[in-house]
């Protein structure tokens, strides 16, 4: 049997209920990789654009925080900083959490007798980017990754659930399992032998999983109360259960975050500048060894920086333009069939009680039909869709995926003010089946009367559709670390980006262990009691060496051979 690939929704689960849709713009940008006829994605591609002035309306985005919308710790841009940050999302929110309140100073700064200034530095609002615009989950993926990186995203799952809690964060984190819907065989053949080998290898990390496959008759009484149409996917070839997922509103955590950072640490220790984005980087001239980074607002010098730019570092990192690429991915926010019939009497109004990924080969015969700008690109994508649902009564479906019928399946674009049609209604047309949104005391055990109830209502409402960028690394895995002059870096200059659709189990500590590295002046390690980042994510001239003797990232999917990952 041939492999075949593992969509980035597995590895990412990879974004107002008056039922009406913002204002898009429905025109491409004629200088993204794809519209100027050049190859997305490769290394002659251009760098990244600055983030769109006018982005497409987000859900998680529709109730921005009042403290922070606009804020300006100062009036004008300070001249100069210890530290500059670039970017709000999560990645540089915690790093600025960690710099403020997790770290100790440096020995100049002890000899010195001061604090590190910190500024922070966002383009647009605050979390306007990949992590206000994502799909709403936080799920490691313990099967198909790196052993070590597997253990290393279990880890900050379990961070943030414990943070969440002990500080009381307002963000609707709610913890659930994950379930794999695979809607092929060879794939879902191709995933159990990964989870397989993963028992014998690592059974501690095996242990996060259960594999749900059809009329198992070896199954135990506890299993088979589980079956797939319990699952409310009756018509899956299978499904893999991770244990460990959670569904919650990234902005609300970052901005619960940064809010309290402001409030407690006021200029000139934090500042936070918005709407101030950075145009150009480089080595200050005048002998200090200091970057300068220039603004609309005006020019800031920092003895530090640290990039926190994820799909938009090829901007100020041109050098990383076949390293980190910018990829466009798509979410809608739906209304479930609240008061249809049922067929056996009363309301479906649903309740979901895990998160969804829907997985399946790619479909070349139906190709033809998909509504796609590009049907070759459909062909020759997997299915690779993730769905998770707001809390009762609203119970918005917060489906994103579809990037198989994108224009150039999302590669090479980073501008996120385009929601593109197809992609839309593919998402609005494409989820019931194979989800059952049936309550279970309705759903058939053999699921045909649930596909033909389903079938009647293939189209559900949306009150929002939006496009946000993500950063795709060549290799798949996150960039730690300082950055090598001869990727356009030096002393001082650091980076912690790429995270392939998959930054919610992994930025928060991997913002930690880039600043530890700041802290020590670029050298690694650990801080005590801090897990170990993966050899996987540090940046290094030799793992650029490696990454770029590997294929070219013109499809997105690449980054995820299934083959490659279980050793095939």
């Amino acid at each position: 049997m041939t492999l075949r690939q593992l969509p980035l929704a597995v590895q990412g689960a990879a974004l107002d209920a008056d039922a009406r849709l913002p204002p898009h713009t429905p025109e491409p940008h004629p200088s993204s990789t794809s519209e100027m006829g050049i190859h997305p994605g490769i290394v002659t591609s251009p760098p990244s654009g600055l983030p769109s002035a006018d982005p497409t309306s987000s859900y998680w985005l529709r109730d921005p925080n009042p403290a922070l919308l606009g804020h300006r710790g100062t009036p004008d841009l300070p001249a100069e900083a210890d530290v500059v940050v670039v970017g709000s999302g999560l990645t540089g929110t915690f790093a600025a959490r960690f710099l403020l309140e997790g770290s100790s100073p440096t020995h100049a700064e002890e000899k010195e007798g001061r604090d590190p200034g910190v500024v922070m530095l966002e383009a647009r609002e605050v979390c306007w980017g990949a992590t206000g615009r994502n799909g709403g989950h936080c799920q490691p993926l313990v099967y198909g990754a790196a052993p070590a990186v597997a253990a290393f995203e279990l880890s900050v799952y379990d961070f943030m659930e414990q943070l969440v809690k002990d500080e009381a964060i307002d963000c609707d984190w709610v913890s659930l399992t994950g379930v794999h819907a695979f809607l092929s065989k060879d794939m879902f053949d191709g995933a159990v032998a990964a989870a397989e080998q993963l028992a014998q290898s690592h059974p501690e990390l095996a242990a996060n999983l259960e594999i749900i496959r059809r009329d198992d008759p070896s199954s135990t009484e506890e299993k088979q109360q589980r079956t797939l149409a319990s699952l409310r996917i009756p018509t899956a070839y299978g499904a893999i259960i991770q244990k460990k997922a959670a569904s919650l509103w990234p902005y609300k955590l970052v901005a619960s975050i940064l809010e309290r950072l402001v409030a407690a640490h006021p200029p000139p220790r934090f500042n936070l500048q918005t709407n101030t984005p950075v145009t150009s980087l480089a080595r200050s001239d005048d002998g200090t060894g200091r970057w300068t980074l220039t603004t609309p607002r005006g020019s800031i010098t920092a003895r530090q920086v640290l990039l926190a730019t994820n799909g938009y570092t090829s901007h100020l990192l041109p050098a990383f333009a076949d390293l980190i690429v910018p990829v466009r991915g798509q979410v809608a926010s739906l209304l479930p069939p609240l008061s249809q019939p049922s067929p056996r009497g009363g309301e479906a109004a649903p309740a979901l009680r895990h998160s969804y990924v829907f997985a399946a080969d790619p479909e070349p015969a139906r190709a033809p039909a998909m509504e796609s700008g590009d049907s070759k690109a459909s062909a020759a994508a997997p299915r690779d869709d993730y769905l998770v649902q707001r809390p009762l009564p609203t119970g918005e479906l917060i489906y994103g995926g579809g990037r198989r019928l994108a224009r150039a399946l999302g590669v090479g674009e980073w501008r996120d003010d385009v929601v593109e049609g197809g992609v839309a209604r593919y998402l609005r047309r494409n989820l019931c089946p194979p989800l059952d949104l049936l309550t279970p005391t309705d759903a058939d055990s053999d699921g045909r009367a649930t596909e033909a109830w389903n079938e009647k209502h293939l189209e559900l409402s949306a009150t929002h559709e939006w496009t946000g960028v993500m950063g795709y690394s060549r290799d798949r895995h996150a960039w730690v670390g300082a950055i090598p002059e001869a990727l356009g870096g030096g002393d001082g200059l650091f980076l912690c980006a790429g995270y392939t659709g998959h930054g919610m189990p992994a930025a928060a500590l991997s913002a930690r262990a880039v600043v530890v590295q700041m802290r020590k002046g670029g050298e690694g390690g650990a801080a005590q009691d801090t897990p170990e980042l993966p050899a996987e994510f540090v940046l290094s001239e030799e793992r650029v060496a490696r990454a770029r003797g590997m294929p070219h990232l013109t499809g997105g999917w690449e980054a995820t051979n299934f083959a490659e990952l279980i050793g095939a």
